[in-house]
């Protein structure tokens, strides 16, 4: 384990991108959040997959610590951890990382000191369509030496990339046939536990 002078790379695949995004619009009048499963190596960290968690009263403890504890359970034996915390804002306009956010932020960080934040850059899926941009749509929160979260990248430091170069226009694909329709997260898996929140069909 590295990660010494804030030069962490995180680096997201592509499924692991896609499922996230797909989720915030699914629920496109709510805030939504997941979080993403990986490992670090060196100045790294490599985010392999991600998990859909809630659209509905995200701050509360009793279900978010289930599903934190059946996700960390199930990626363990794949020898995988939670790396990292995913969240949309109910506003498309609203660029504020909040309190539950952080708060959530902060419980991973506990348990593994590179973890991020990304949060939903709604400007950036917006314009997706009209350009040709490769980065994600995403922007990165890491914890400073004072333990705030910060914004990263306007230093140099941290970046955030995707492992596919063409993860955009996959998504792109994915969204013009709806594909949200298809993603299921904790809150849909507490309603009815015969929907998987592993979501193995989505990108079958």
């Amino acid at each position: 384990m590295g990660g010494g002078g804030g030069e962490l790379r995180y680096e997201i695949s592509q499924n692991a991108y896609i499922k996230l995004v797909l989720h915030s619009l699914n629920h496109k009048t709510s805030a939504v959040n997941g979080v993403f499963v990986g490992s670090s190596c060196d100045d790294v960290v490599q985010i392999n997959d991600s998990v859909p968690l809630f659209h509905n009263h995200l701050g509360l403890l009793s279900p978010l610590e289930i599903s934190l504890i059946m996700i960390e359970e199930y990626y363990s034996a794949r020898g995988l951890g939670i790396v990292g915390y995913f969240h949309a804002n109910e506003r498309s306009d609203d660029v504020e990382l909040g309190n539950v956010a952080k708060n959530i932020g902060d419980h991973i960080y506990r348990y593994f000191p590179q973890a991020a934040i990304l949060l939903l850059d709604n400007k950036k899926l917006e314009a997706l369509p009209k350009g040709k941009d490769r980065l994600p749509v995403m922007q990165l929160y890491t914890r400073d030496a004072s333990k705030n979260w910060k914004l990263a990248g306007s230093d140099g430091g941290c970046q955030l990339t995707t492992k596919e170069p063409a993860a955009n226009a996959v998504l792109l694909d994915y969204i013009s046939s709806k594909k949200w329709e298809d993603v299921v997260d904790f809150d849909d898996h507490l309603d009815d536990i015969t929907k998987d929140w592993l979501n193995p069909e989505l990108f079958k």
